[in-house]
């Protein structure tokens, strides 16, 4: 399906590539992982945000997120009823590709750049308390407690960085930045679900995952549920996408915070 890109879309555009081909060049230069870290860890916590927030939706509670070192993460919540469980089962993945998408709206409909990762920032640091730190406190079992300092650690560094960015970059680099966020919320949750793809696999040996919760809430093989994701998120990003090159109604011209801006000509 082909995509015209609008005139005034090409800035933001000329931005939105430049993020994506950083992010991948990053995967295959050595230890440039370091790099790239942050944001796996930022998607991380979007990820089991949304396993969260599903859950409230859901009229269930959350006993405890947490992120681990190698960028997994956990999060335990009561049960509810069939449609419950499979709404919190499927919101991690799904949840962190609706989140890229979200930012990538947000920057072609020219909301400011620093306020979204002020928001992002308040978004990170309200999982990390509540329910990285808070609740699991309140529950008192090990499983809980041992996730607390690396979730917290990382909760607390990541929103002082992006409150850091918001607050004193130019809005070029902040709409960059942001930039990054989104396609690494999308390129992750791409890549995480083809991992739970082939984990699903009937040949392969079971691995706990999201797919393996589905199959055992449904009755449906795991891989049925990763390839209904995939469609999903493929269905979401195109969307996305959609809005991202269309023409901006006048409502929303403004200039454009992007390092690639198009200079007017005289």
């Amino acid at each position: 399906m082909k995509y015209g890109v609008s005139q005034d879309a090409r800035p933001q555009a000329m931005t939105l590539l430049f993020a994506a081909a950083l992010s991948i060049v990053l995967w295959f230069v050595p230890f440039a992982e370091l790099l790239s870290y942050p944001f796996r860890i930022f998607v991380t916590f979007i990820h089991e945000g949304g396993h969260a927030i599903a859950a409230l939706l859901t009229g269930n509670s959350v006993q405890s997120l947490s992120v681990a070192v190698n960028a997994s993460g956990e999060t335990y919540t009561t049960n509810g009823g069939t449609f419950s469980q499979m709404f919190v089962s499927s919101a991690g993945y799904l949840g962190a590709m609706t989140f890229g998408a979200l930012l990538l709206v947000l920057i072609r409909r020219a909301v400011a750049a620093r306020l979204v990762l002020a928001g992002s920032a308040v978004l990170i640091l309200g999982l990390t308390s509540v329910f990285g730190l808070f609740k699991p406190l309140v529950a008192g079992s090990w499983s809980s407690l041992s996730g607390i300092p690396f979730t917290v650690f990382a909760g607390i560094l990541l929103a002082v960085g992006l409150l850091a960015v918001a607050r004193f970059a130019s809005a070029g680099v902040a709409t960059f930045v942001l930039s990054l966020l989104a396609v690494q919320c999308v390129l992750n949750a791409l890549l995480d679900l083809k991992t739970v793809f082939f984990l699903s696999s009937p040949f392969a040996a079971t691995v706990p995952n999201d797919a393996v919760n589905m199959a055992t809430i449904t009755g449906v093989p795991a891989i049925i549920w990763a390839i209904i994701w995939i469609v999903i998120a493929f269905g979401i990003l195109s969307i996305a996408l959609r809005l991202y090159v269309a023409a901006r109604d006048r409502a929303f011209d403004a200039k454009q915070d992007s390092p690639f801006e198009q200079k007017a000509e005289a």
